[in-house]
């Protein structure tokens, strides 16, 4: 036998066995802790080994078990940052995306995958209230932003053939990180960011936009971009769509709305998300609220052609020589990728295997478990929520201990795991809701955990 090729027979057995770890690894998370006890040194002595020159066969899943000890278990108990909790059925998905192993570049490249995910992308843009905005799935929340802004940039501010020209992006001090890198990595320089102030409710405030924009025109800047953010990090806090749009529009500026967070929220709370659909573009993370395994996110925008500006550039060796709209389509026409993932496929069996109000139901479900938290803390004497719950992150703190052991102490004793922020200065304990698992129960534990994490620093 040839070097890399496996028998029919030892390949069926290693795939039954692969399955059965899945199972057996998901059956098994409620009874694990919600975040490892490990240490670099720990997982380093495990895992760190040459590469050996005789293979090992089907004995390397043995090293399953001990890889399921030393990674963040996806339990109903993890509450930190905005992390997905990895629904299985997007699992198999993606290990049949990889049995297909399909480079997603165009309908010429891979003619099932391109449709599906063309056909995947119109569903979440119908899904959040924006039919007819077009797209494509990329890796993170923070290469849809980048792609946003870039095509910002190259419908107002042309760059690709001379070179980028000094332009004004504008955000709250709340915005994600991956705005000032894409303002860095775009040749539009971090001077030209304005992190302006925020209101009570940690959304951008609109007078301070307004100023912002008029100031750097008047001394000779160019006004490029507002980006909105719709879920901030730290709160959730959602941006004044409505009157950003508006201010968009009388400034002939780009809107780019960065909703990785908080967006696919729409799908149980469309209230919350008016005039999204007048954004040029928006990034939305379906490996958080759609709880897919990672990684799947999603830009969406308006113009495709405004894609098609900033991203089309091939070679000969891609060149498409069938005129068929369908058949002549490309993605890395309208992407920053040319090797794409079949990232559709984990999306297009989930979605149709639960159905649109299985999701719709555990979005729900989370923001209730976020408002339950919320009112536990404002009834507990010991404790104090630090700001609004408008989606899924509740920040809150201890009155009187040092909230900073009390999360080490809370990971340590291993029963919820929870992040923190800071909140007008102060830190804060955060939990967030992105989690199809989490239970009534699991919220409850928050608050125990807490208090018993705060008794045992007296102790």
């Amino acid at each position: 036998m040839r070097a890399l090729e496996i028998s029919d027979r030892d390949l069926s057995k290693l795939a039954i066995e692969a399955a059965k770890l899945a199972a057996n690894y998901w059956s098994s998370l409620d009874g694990r802790p919600a975040y490892p006890a490990t240490s670099g040194t720990q997982t380093s002595r495990l895992f760190d080994r040459p590469w050996a020159r005789a293979g090992r066969g089907p004995a390397i899943l043995d090293e399953f078990a001990a890889i399921a000890e030393h990674v963040r278990p996806c339990t109903g108990r993890f509450f930190g940052y905005v992390a997905g909790s990895g629904e299985p059925v997007g699992a198999i998905g993606d290990l049949l995306a990889s049995v297909l192993n399909q480079n997603c570049t165009s309908w010429r490249s891979a003619p099932a995958a391109a449709t599906i995910e063309r056909v995947v992308v119109g569903w979440l843009a119908e899904a959040v209230g924006c039919a007819g905005f077009a797209g494509s799935l990329c890796g993170g929340g923070s290469t849809a932003n980048l792609m946003g802004l870039a095509m910002a940039r190259e419908s107002l501010l042309p760059a690709n053939d001379d070179g980028a020209r000094p332009g004004v992006v504008y955000a709250s001090e709340q915005a994600h990180m991956s705005i000032a890198k894409a303002v860095s990595l775009l040749g539009l320089g971090r001077n030209n960011l304005r992190l302006l102030p925020v209101d009570e409710d940690f959304r951008l405030r609109t007078d301070a936009l307004r100023d912002a924009i008029a100031l750097d025109r008047r001394q000779g800047r160019t006004p490029l971009a507002i980006v909105a953010s719709v879920g901030t990090v730290a709160t959730g806090a959602i941006d004044p769509l409505p009157h950003l749009a508006e201010i968009a529009r009388a400034e002939g500026i780009w809107l780019h709305v960065d909703g990785a967070f908080g967006v696919l929220a729409a799908l149980a709370a469309p209230e919350k998300f008016e005039g999204l659909s007048l954004a040029d573009s928006i990034s939305l993370d379906a490996h958080k609220w759609l709880y897919q395994p990672i990684d799947c996110s999603c830009l969406l925008h308006r113009e495709r052609t405004a894609a098609r500006k900033a991203f089309s550039y091939s070679g000969d060796y891609v060149r498409i020589l069938n005129q068929d709209p369908e058949e002549s389509f490309a993605f890395f026409d309208e992407s920053i990728e040319l090797t794409r993932r079949f990232r559709a496929l984990k999306l297009w069996m989930s979605l149709q295997y639960h159905g649109r109000d299985a999701f719709r139901e555990a979005i729900t479900r989370d923001l209730q478990h976020a408002q339950l938290l919320a009112r536990a803390v404002q009834s507990h004497p010991a404790l104090e929520l630090l700001a609004p719950v408008p989606l899924s992150a509740v920040c809150f703190r201890h009155r009187a201990r040092d909230n900073e052991a009390i999360l080490r102490r809370v990971i340590a004793r291993g029963r919820v795991y929870l992040s923190n922020a800071t909140i007008n200065g102060r830190f804060a304990l955060r939990a967030c809701f992105v989690n199809h698992r989490t239970t009534r129960e699991d919220v409850d534990e928050i608050i125990v955990e807490v208090i018993a994490a705060a008794d045992e620093l007296n102790a």
